[in-house]
């Protein structure tokens, strides 16, 4: 696809630079075309050749001489994705399409191609086990002894074509790495109580090829023995070189993943550090396997650098995983769950940006990856392509892009429109140029010492009827002052700032803005004053970048959520700021986001520490403190609820330096738990307690009670003595007799006749 710019008629910016050529002409701005017409413009002055196309037509030049050539791209290669990745046409498996195109290329005219990458299922996996046999890993030894049948269990979940390879290092077997001393040549581990006996040290030691017979991989692994070198860290780094270049030996396929597992405890050394046993030769990067399989230049070469180490593992394709036998599976399908591709031989006067369309169909521009794929998921990109300038003539350019740790790719060729088509009908001492010039393209080139468009004019000559011609209006200098007047045209001066160009010397190429002092800050050309900026640069001085990578905050969304990518990240969210916006203490989510950090780098629990995304998402310092103080400036206090109902406490703020400091307690606050003697004594005591509270209130009230009964008695038989006293009725019980007086009576009776 060719994008046709939108033209601003308001600056005609091809006749405003004053193109002499052709091809000057076509390298102002895509939009512009040159007629190469001979009679164009008789009867002007000095006749522009270079124009839009649109205005070349309706002055009155014919078609076919108008040259204005467009980007184009070709496909040269184009085969269908594959499905599936194993089975008896492994080899001509296709993951990526298409698979090699051509560009031609105008310089500033931009144009694009889609390419499309697929995971296919089933594909061939290559796993390299890379140990550290240093007697600190003698524990892990046993642990892998039946490594090789687990590991072939897990890895036929998604694959049926499994290949294993092992070797195993040490360290250089020169001091101060090991122990060089005669008596430990054979036994390094001589007068060490214990563990006595070990292998001699070694560098490097390829033990099995790449192979599908699991047991022999057992077999191998359970013959190895430890070794035994000096200082903590080991000699990984060339084992690590060594298994990725030594292809033949490893036994890598061309159509399999490559993944190379390192196993080891600690630290391994770097470049640099082979100098404090005397090796001062860098490494070479190449394979130094001898007949033995053991690495030849150990005591030789210094260790690899970072730099050389990442170029070859890339190089070939190698996926290198730090040893997590446990998780390996999960860490290959977290591989194969994403696509990013790479640029290789990216040529320096091209532009390239990147738009990815992933499993959700939106366009993300400025990204080159997609995550979170199933395997067998099929991706888009669009890859725009710009040539801002010319090579030397005849010269082709090549570059690949390919998605990281595949073998397949895209090869790009390119050439270059730079020449006219009439340049090569140039005619040499032509009559229309007076047989002093070479005719080309509709115009003269005329020899030095010669000037006009026919080359009528010799230099020096001048006169008022030429003067008016070489001002752009009337009361204006002649040729803008920063040239002179010849033969109807201003000869512009040199300048040791730039190019001063023109008709009347008008435009320059250095009086455009700047950005920390840079012109168009190095991403533009300056045309006449204004900064014509390379593809994916926008801005007065092209100072802001169209890619969007810069603003992907570390978790994965575009500035944080908290604003826009417009030239860098331009927060919205109140209180955000960073490169990213990723600081914000005042925001609502600020505590809930830095609470998973410490969550998973303090307690290594939550979310994030079980997708090894931790150290990469939270880089923040962290302070443990006994006592959390709450009233720092500037700081927010966030607490929450840990599963076992604990509360953690932390405070978050920001430095002036820029870091982000997350103050937090040592240990969640926890209620203690109940002392069950004394819960046991204060529930005994609480029972008697009340026992003899309630025993004290029924005594009182029965106490009341029975006075006033007894109140009531006492006044009941008050009453009772007075009404017995004053009854008529009432005969006491009790009767008094005198003997006389009964006696008498009884006379009284008996003389009556009563006897």
């Amino acid at each position: 696809k060719t994008q046709i710019p939108v033209l601003v008629y308001c600056l005609n910016m091809c006749m405003s630079g004053s193109a002499t050529s052709c091809e000057e002409c076509l390298l102002i701005h895509p939009s512009c075309a040159w007629c190469a017409q001979e009679d164009f413009g008789i009867g002007r002055t000095l006749p522009s050749r270079c124009d839009f196309s649109s205005n070349l037509v309706k002055r009155g030049c014919d078609t076919r001489y108008i040259e204005s050539p467009k980007s184009s791209v070709s496909v040269l290669q184009n085969e269908v994705l594959s499905t599936k990745g194993s089975g008896w046409t492994h080899t001509n498996v296709v993951q990526i399409m298409p698979q090699k195109i051509s560009l031609s290329l105008r310089p500033g005219d931009q144009t694009s191609f889609e390419l499309q990458v697929r995971q296919v299922e089933d594909y061939p996996v290559d796993l390299y086990y890379l140990m550290d046999l240093s007697l600190s890993m003698k524990d892990d030894l046993d642990t892998i002894r039946n490594l090789g049948t687990k590991l072939a269990h897990e890895m036929g979940k998604i694959t049926s074509n499994f290949r294993l390879g092992f070797g195993s290092f040490v360290d250089k077997n020169v001091s101060p790495f090991s122990y060089t001393a005669p008596k430990y040549q054979e036994n390094p581990c001589n007068g060490y109580k214990l563990f006595p006996n070990c292998v001699p040290t070694f560098g490097f030691r390829h033990i099995l090829s790449l192979t599908d017979k699991v047991d022999r991989f057992n077999e191998e692994v359970q013959k190895q023995m430890v070794s035994r070198n000096r200082d903590a860290p080991e000699g990984g780094f060339d084992a690590i070189l060594q298994a990725a270049v030594c292809k033949e030996k490893i036994g890598w396929r061309k159509e399999a993943y490559h993944l190379l597992v390192f196993a080891t405890d600690d630290v391994p050394h770097l470049a640099l550090d082979g100098r404090l046993g005397g090796l001062v030769q860098p490494h070479d990067g190449q394979c130094h396997l001898n007949e033995l399989n053991e690495y030849s230049a150990s005591t030789q070469m210094d260790y690899p650098s970072l730099a050389l180490l990442g170029e070859k593992l890339a190089e070939n394709n190698i996926f290198l995983i730090f040893a997590v036998t446990k998780r390996l599976y999960v860490i290959y399908k977290n591989i194969r769950s994403k696509v990013e591709l790479s640029v290789w031989d990216h040529p320096e006067d091209l532009s390239l940006s990147f738009t990815a369309t992933c499993q959700d169909g939106t366009p993300l521009p400025g990204l080159r990856k997609c995550a979170d794929l199933k395997i067998g998921d099929t991706v888009s990109f669009n890859v725009s392509v710009e040539a801002r300038s010319c090579p030397p003539r005849g010269t082709d350019q090549t570059f690949t892009i390919k998605p990281v740790g595949f073998k397949d790719r895209l090869e790009v060729t390119v050439d270059y429109q730079c020449d006219c088509r009439c340049t090569q009908r140039a005619q040499t001492n032509s009559s229309v140029c007076s047989s002093i010039g070479t005719y080309t393209c509709g115009t003269c080139h005329c020899e030095p010492g010669y000037l006009g468009a026919r080359c009528e004019c010799q230099e020096g000559e001048a006169g008022s009827m030429y003067l008016s011609a070489c001002r752009e209006t009337e009361g204006k200098q002649i040729c803008s002052g920063r040239g002179e007047c010849s033969c109807n045209q201003c000869l512009c001066y040199e300048s040791e700032f730039g190019k001063i160009y023109g008709r009347f010397c008008e435009c320059d190429d250095f009086s455009c803005a700047r950005h920390k002092g840079i012109l168009c800050s190095g991403h533009g050309e300056c045309h006449c004053g204004e900064c014509k900026c390379h593809a994916g640069y926008i801005g007065d001085n092209c100072n802001c970048s169209t890619e969007t990578s810069s603003c992907v905050s570390d978790n994965g969304q575009m500035c944080s959520g908290r604003g826009h990518c417009v030239c860098g990240c331009q927060c919205t969210e109140p209180g955000a700021f960073g490169d990213t916006c990723e600081k914000c203490p005042t925001c609502p989510d600020a505590c809930g986001t830095k609470r998973e950090c410490i969550e998973c780098r303090l307690f290594n629990s939550g979310r994030l520490a079980d997708n090894q995304t931790c150290p990469r998402l939270c880089k923040d310092e962290i302070i443990t403190v006994e006592t959390l103080k709450t009233d720092e400036p500037g700081a927010v206090l966030c607490l929450y609820k840990t599963d076992n109902d604990c509360v953690m406490k932390f405070t978050y703020s920001e430095h002036a330096s820029g870091l982000s400091i997350l103050t937090a307690l040592k240990e969640p606050e926890c209620a203690s738990g109940p002392d069950a003697l004394m819960v046991l004594l204060a529930v005994v005591g609480s029972i008697l307690l009340i026992g003899v509270v309630l025993l004290a209130v029924w005594k009182l009230v029965i106490t009341i009670h029975d006075r006033r009964e007894f109140t009531r008695f006492q006044n009941a038989r008050s009453r009772a003595r007075y009404e017995m006293a004053s009854n008529p009725l009432y005969k006491h019980p009790v009767t008094t007799h005198s003997v006389e007086t009964d006696f008498n009576m009884f006379g009284k009776s008996y003389n009556g006749g009563l006897l």
